[in-house]
């Protein structure tokens, strides 16, 4: 499976939007053209359908020079992708896995250009593993998210995530939108763990590095 690299760009308290959703901008420029170097790196660059109806984010790497552009993935388990969605704009390939069977949706889209993968799908949730095996045997080495708390959450939850990749500003937001939500935890022995690695200021904000602690 590729490795998986989580990106947030959060306030001081953890807040990666407001009540409302508005999230640009959190971080400033330098740390934003730093997010689009890390996803230079990367063979796809992997979202969730409730941020391409939020924010309609384009996932491509802009603020950088780069040779190629990563494949754009959306989890997506209805197809809910409109067809003017931003993905649809660059020349790189747009990858929508779903466990919809709806054929009229799913011919519009390809007529868009985009791969559609089927995947199982229990309690209205796809199957993240079989996400990132559908990316494996695409050649896919190292994965990008940047995605809303809830696929956040689900990818940590199930153990997905090598590698948190955070950008914090310093700010205070007080109420808004969480970095991940996380399934509630019986102690504390149960938390996620990971090592910090490198830290650096990035303009005004911080980026952390941390890979998950390998017992």
């Amino acid at each position: 499976r590729p490795w998986v690299r989580l990106k947030i760009a959060a306030s001081l308290d953890g807040r990666t939007a407001l009540p409302d959703g508005a999230s640009q901008w959190i971080t400033g420029a330098q740390a934003r053209a730093d997010g689009h170097a890390y996803r230079r790196r990367a063979g796809a660059v992997l979202t969730g359908i409730g941020t391409v109806l939020a924010d309609d984010p384009g996932l491509d790497v802009r603020l950088v020079e780069t040779a190629r552009q990563p494949m754009r993935c959306v989890v997506d388990a209805r197809l809910d992708v409109p067809a003017t969605a931003r993905l649809f704009d660059a020349p790189a390939p747009v990858l929508l896995f779903t466990a919809s069977a709806d054929a009229r949706r799913r011919a519009a889209l390809q007529a868009l250009g985009a791969d559609i993968v089927d995947v199982p799908c229990s309690g209205g949730r796809l199957d993240l593993g079989a996400v990132l095996d559908a990316l494996a045997a695409r050649h896919v080495n190292e994965l990008h998210v940047e995605a809303g708390a809830r696929l956040n959450g689900a990818l940590l939850d199930a153990g997905h995530v090598d590698e948190l990749l955070l950008y914090v500003a310093p700010t205070l937001l007080g109420a808004g939108r969480g970095m991940a939500d996380l399934a509630p935890l019986a102690s504390l022995a149960q938390a996620h763990a990971f090592d910090f690695g490198d830290v650096a200021k990035v303009g005004a904000d911080l980026r952390i590095l941390a890979r998950r602690r390998v017992a």
